[in-house]
Order: C-alpha cells, then structure tokens, then sequence
C-alpha cells in the first residue's frame, strides 16, 4: 500500500483557525452564561420575602390646651413587617411615626385601639404584626401657678472669702403642667452653682429645674444670677495685733 498524502498547509490552518473561532464563542457563551446567571440570583434574591420588625414612636396630636398627659402605656409601636428585601430598601423607619389623635380627650384614662393600616408604607410591604394592641393614656387638667426663684448654690468660697448677696432676675416665674403637682410647688430651683472657686462676684445665667414630672416654665430660657463674693474681714483682735 502506499504512504497517504500529508494535508496541505493551508487546509491545516483553516482547521486551526475553525478551532479557535469555535474557543472563542464558546468562551464568550461561558461569559453570557455566568452574567446572566449572577443576574438571574440577584433577581430572585431580591424578590425573597424577609420580615423584619420595627419600632415606630408615638405622638399624640390636636391635645387641647387645657389638658396634659401625665402617662402613657407605651411610647412606640412594634411592628413586624413581610416584603421583598427590595420593597424593604425603600422602607425609612426612622421618619415614620404612629400618630393619635385626642381632641376629644377629657381628664382621666382612655383607651384607643392601635390601627397600623394608617401607616404609609412601600408598595410590596404588609404588616404582619403589631404590639400593643391597645394604647391607654391619662390625661389630667392644666394648671399654672407663680413661684419664686431660689439659686441651688453648692459649696462654699475659699479661705478669706464669703458669700455676699445672692440676686435673681427675674425672681419668680410662672409654672405650668399638671394641676395637682404644679400647686404643690413653692418654689422653682436653678441648675448648681459651684462656689468652691469663686474669689470675685460673678453674674451667671442658668436654667431652671421645675423638679417635678409634666411640670415646665412657661417662658422657656434662662434667669440671671448674680452672687457678691467678698473678702472675709479680720476679726477686731486679729487686726491690732497685726498693726502691733
């Protein structure tokens, strides 16, 4: 038998080059695939359900001017919400709020039913739950009563001086709050004012602290202090032997 004849070059190297053409698409289909792959599983991740919970504060509107709540069952309202992790992505807790409505409310406690369909939420995101079910709130009339202002000094000058006169303007001021703890009051206090360091007179402005729950100033802002800080006068004795 005689030898077979050997391929001539220019068809190996149309079968050479038909080899990488096919590398190549087959490489570039590799590339498609994994791309829509990592497409395809951020889609479906994105339309997973998850729920997630949340709490939500309260705030009470239209209270009328002659009331004043004194307590409350709760200050926020949990919920537990189902959506996609997409849909929750458009969810901002942090400026929602559950509010109630009490213009109609009277002195004592009422009950109001909490309805969490009033929450403006996503599209794709329900509320599966929600705690409490219930708020109470307690109300009790307003009152007002003038006091007057007394400085909360603490410690004492140093050595070889002593505390002079103590003035306050204004020296009274009006409360306002619950009724029956505003009447109870006498006297409305300023935040401390160290002496220990004082070696002159100082004129300082200071907050006051009614010192009482749902209690407040009316006319929020500072009172001024001013307190005499003189030196300590030798005694008679002390003075002629001194002189001596």
């Amino acid at each position: 038998m005689g030898a077979k004849k050997a391929a001539s070059p220019s068809a190996s190297g149309r079968r050479a080059e038909s080899m990488a053409r096919r590398r190549r698409g087959n490489l570039r289909y590799g590339i498609a695939a994994i791309v829509i792959s990592f497409v395809l599983w951020g889609m479906a991740h994105g339309r997973d359900s998850v729920e997630r919970g949340y709490d939500i504060p309260i705030v009470f509107d239209d209270l009328s001017d002659d009331l004043v709540i004194i307590d409350a069952s709760d200050s926020e309202v949990n919920i537990r919400v189902l959506g996609s992790r997409a849909a929750l992505r458009n969810l901002s807790p942090t400026k929602m709020e559950y509010s109630v409505n009490v213009s109609g409310a009277k002195v004592g406690l009422t009950i109001h039913e909490v309805d969490v369909t009033r929450l403006d939420l996503p599209r794709g995101v329900k509320i599966v739950s929600r705690s409490p079910a219930q708020l109470s709130v307690k109300f009790e009339q307003r009152g007002r009563k003038n006091v007057k202002v007394r400085a909360e000094l603490e410690g004492v000058p140093p050595e070889g001086f002593q505390l002079g006169e103590v003035v306050i303007e204004p020296p009274r001021v009006w409360l306002a709050g619950a009724r029956s703890r505003v009447l109870r009051l006498k006297e409305v206090v300023t935040e401390p004012i160290d002496l220990s360091n004082l070696e002159e007179s100082i004129e300082k402005e200071v907050r006051l602290s009614p010192g009482s729950d749902h209690v407040w100033v009316e006319e929020e802002g500072t009172v001024k202090v001013r307190i005499a800080i003189e030196p300590v006068e030798p005694a008679e004795g002390e003075e002629d032997e001194g002189s001596a």
